[in-house]
């Protein structure tokens, strides 16, 4: 899976960090960290964490499709 965060958007609410722990994480106050390729396994976390998201700075595809394209 692709997972892609705007962080031009993206204004470090954190709560990405609730809903996918092992994906997202801070760095300092404000610079997120993540995996842009996570496993499949992770889908439920990483969907939790983009629709927690309250600016929708997360969009996230299964591999070989863009993030926002139809699969």
């Amino acid at each position: 899976m692709k997972v892609v965060v705007d962080l031009n958007r993206c204004q470090a609410y954190a709560q990405c960090l609730y809903a996918a722990p092992g994906h997202f994480a801070l760095h300092g106050r404000e610079a997120l960290v993540y995996d842009p390729s996570p496993d499949e396994s992770a889908r439920a976390e990483i969907e939790r964490a983009v629709h927690a998201c309250p600016v929708r700075a997360i969009t996230a595809s299964p591999d070989g499709t863009s993030a926002g394209e139809a699969a």
